[in-house]
């Protein structure tokens, strides 16, 4: 698709369930610099918490092992040693056995005193504790201060998505990680990773080493290589992730986008013969040759299979976007396979809105990217096949669409995205959506055009920066934003009161070395 933080441990495999639903009025008090914003925020009269040297943290007995890791966060980010207790007086209270009303990712936060944090699972504890981050100095040192709240909590949609497409160009695991920290503060609980495309394919596949040996042999831009993830690095991402209780969704893009793939299995091509690998900067170059139904049958059941033992999440991205010059009935015939190899796997499918034309197995997610409400009625058929949608629209929630004309990175073919723009929008308003049939957002990192004057081709690789420069730029505010979307209720939400809540953390992205983009239409502080 173009005209497209340290914990450590706690290996699992992190599902998605429901989330309950919000209170209808939730009760909003003004002056905190809390994204997103929480269902309830009460100020009572109480005192703030003074924490200091003498300060300890309460974990009492039969809870979570992994909590223990929390205490490590919030030393970090207050600079105080928080000895952690099983009994007695302490400044901060972690409880990860709080009632089951919380739900998975629910959380209770009062401060009058002293803090008490309490959750029904480690999950809602995490989630929790980003917002009384948020209500901690930005920079450890100094007075450390929380001051007098009682906050009830819970998200709206389950799944809260950031993409990013390291296919275009690639970035580096500890890149990678960064901005899994970065998205994680701010409650976003999926990673989408978009891992091949016609410029280049990121993850090894034993049956067909070639993918990496050929495919990943360029780059929008640039040919060298080889660039792709190996297995274990693959693991140790989906392990980080999974501590900051985020699952990774990888992406194998067909039967379009495939110009990796067909430079690297000649059977993919109807000649027979491998092409070249492509590093232009074009879409729609290249769809797998779906009369060889055998070959490409082999190599989805191959490549699904081996991928799906890397992934331990319950979702198989298939792509499914852009495939030129391909009949309707070779189209459904390829989503069928891809639905049924997904599912052999026990994973569920999800793909762009374009496999609503195809069968769909049960449980099956579409992403709908298209900007304008264009597309309609493919979403409209993969509701009618049971699907449930994640809002992508590329004119509100493209991160790599440039905020305005002075904008050095990304495109503009679903128009300027500005910050307001990516945050005022209403998902239950969109394509006719009812609120139960939507799963989540989704704001998908293009790295189509990753350079600087990125108006026209790039005439060197010194305007190419490093990926988190890119990424730091094009996310930050907008990721906030979309993450607000997808976390708070719709009657929480306003474009001013978020303006003035985003702009201390200004002073956050500075102490983490985040490289934003400073939009006019924030008055920042900090």
């Amino acid at each position: 698709m173009s005209p497209r933080l340290a914990l450590v441990g706690l290996l699992l495999a992190v599902s998605l369930p429901a989330c309950a639903a919000a209170p209808e009025r939730p009760s909003v008090a003004p002056g905190l610099a809390l994204v997103p914003q929480p269902v309830s925020v009460g100020r009572p009269e109480g005192s703030a918490v003074r924490l200091d040297g003498g300060s300890a943290i309460l974990i009492g007995p039969g809870q979570p092992e992994e909590i223990q890791a929390f205490a490590g966060q919030l030393r970090e980010v207050t600079g105080l040693p928080l000895p952690v207790r099983e009994s007695g007086e302490a400044a901060i209270t972690l409880d990860a056995l709080g009632p089951s009303e919380l739900g998975r990712e629910g959380y209770l936060l009062k401060a009058d005193g002293r803090i008490t944090l309490r959750a029904h699972t480690a999950e809602g504890l995490f989630r929790g504790l980003q917002t009384l981050r948020q209500l901690l100095p930005a920079r450890p040192g100094g007075q450390v201060s929380v001051p007098a709240v009682d906050i009830s909590d819970r998200p709206r949609f389950a799944y809260r998505a950031v993409m990013l497409d390291v296919a275009r160009r690639f970035v580096p695991v500890e890149q990678v990680k960064r901005l899994i920290d970065q998205a994680a503060q701010y409650k976003v609980n999926v990673f989408h990773w978009h891992l091949t495309d016609d410029q280049g394919w990121r993850v090894p596949v034993e049956g067909y080493p070639a993918l990496t040996g050929v495919g990943a042999s360029t780059q929008a831009g640039w040919s060298g290589g080889p660039w792709f993830y190996t297995a274990q690095e693959i693991r140790d991402v989906v392990a980080y992730a999974a501590a900051r209780y985020m699952t990774v969704v990888p992406e194998i893009d067909g039967p379009g986008h495939t110009a990796a793939a067909m430079a690297s299995v000649p059977e993919l091509n109807c000649s027979g013969r491998a092409r070249q690998p492509y590093q232009g900067f074009d879409v729609k170059v290249s769809v797998l040759c779906l009369k060889n139904t055998e070959a490409v049958g082999r190599f989805v059941s191959t490549v699904f299979r081996e991928v799906s033992a890397l992934f331990p999440g319950p979702y198989l991205h298939i792509g499914g976007d852009e495939v030129p010059s391909t009949t309707a009935a070779d189209y459904a015939a390829y989503i069928r396979t891809a639905g049924a190899a997904v599912t052999a796997n026990g994973k569920r499918v999800i793909g762009w809105h374009q496999i609503g034309e195809g069968p769909l197995p049960p449980g099956s997610v579409v992403q709908y990217w298209a900007p304008d409400g264009e597309d309609s009625d493919l979403v409209a058929k993969a509701l009618a096949q049971g699907a449930k949608v994640v809002l992508s629209p590329a004119d509100r929630a493209y991160l790599d669409m440039k905020y305005d004309a002075g904008t050095p990175y990304g495109l503009r073919w679903a128009g300027f995205v500005p910050v307001e723009k990516a945050y005022a929008w209403e998902p239950a308003e969109m394509l006719g959506l009812r609120e139960e049939q939507i799963l989540g957002v989704g704001a998908p990192l293009w790295s189509d055009r990753a350079y600087r004057d990125s108006t026209s081709l790039p005439t060197s690789h010194e305007q190419y920066p490093e990926p988190s420069v890119y990424l730091d730029h094009m996310a930050f505010p907008r990721l906030p934003a979309l993450a607000e979307v997808g976390w708070s209720s719709a009657d929480s939400r306003d474009w001013e009161g978020f303006r003035s809540r985003l702009s201390p953390h200004a002073a956050r992205w500075e102490a983490q070395g985040i490289g934003f983009h400073r939009s006019r239409e924030i008055e920042w502080t900090g």
